[in-house]
């Protein structure tokens, strides 16, 4: 079913990113009023809120396009005096993921990792369908990576190729805030934003 609701990708305009303008009708920043404003801006005073804030914008700023993404992290977290990282991986980047400790731990930073697979449950021991298992039968267990890294007291945690809806899960259960350094794609090899930039040429099939 077509949705007919208009939101911030059926724009173009970014007006917001000047902060004047014009604003198409639809658009939610115009919508805004005072109280509203002042309510979403106490939260980033937060104490948590307002440190990860600031760090981001700093991070931003100080290495915009000098800085790879894992650098980034690194001075993120030093910012945000993280000094124990946890990593969730995939098992199926397993050597990603003692590359990127590798790093972490030659700069400095305490590091423990869970891997997906940690638990070795099997897929129908939880209800996953049968035909589920030809991928594998023990299933990945985003909620024991959390756990596991909870129990550790990490202060910052780091994705690293967890799947599609597993990466969820382990957001929705992570104690630390979660920052995301690999995004999993079997097909583009870990890019998916492959997929967008030639969804006008060999993805013309994701607009049909």
């Amino acid at each position: 079913m077509e949705d007919k609701g208009l939101s911030c990708v059926d724009c173009g305009l970014v007006t917001c990113a000047r902060g004047k303008g014009t604003y198409p009708e639809f658009c939610p920043t115009p919508q805004l009023n005072e109280d509203e404003k002042e309510k979403l801006k106490s939260c980033y005073q937060d104490k948590e809120n307002y440190k990860v804030t600031v760090a981001a914008a700093e991070v931003e700023y100080q290495y915009y396009g000098k800085m790879t993404r894992v650098e980034e992290t690194m001075e993120f977290a030093r910012k945000i005096g993280a000094k124990k990282i946890g990593i969730a991986n995939c098992a199926a980047l397993y050597s990603e993921a003692k590359t990127v400790a590798k790093i972490f731990r030659k700069n400095g930073f305490d590091v423990i990792a869970a891997c997906c697979k940690t638990g070795a449950i099997e897929k129908i021991e939880v209800g996953i369908p049968g035909e589920c298992e030809k991928t594998g039968k023990i299933m990945c267990n985003p909620i024991m990576q959390a756990k596991i890294l909870n129990e550790a007291a990490t202060e910052l945690n780091v994705v690293i190729g967890l799947c599609v809806g597993h990466d969820s899960l382990f957001y929705k259960y992570s104690e630390a805030m979660t920052t995301t350094l690999v995004v999993k794609d079997r097909v583009l090899g870990n890019n998916p934003a492959a997929a967008l930039y030639t969804v006008d040429t060999y993805y013309k099939k994701l607009l049909k």
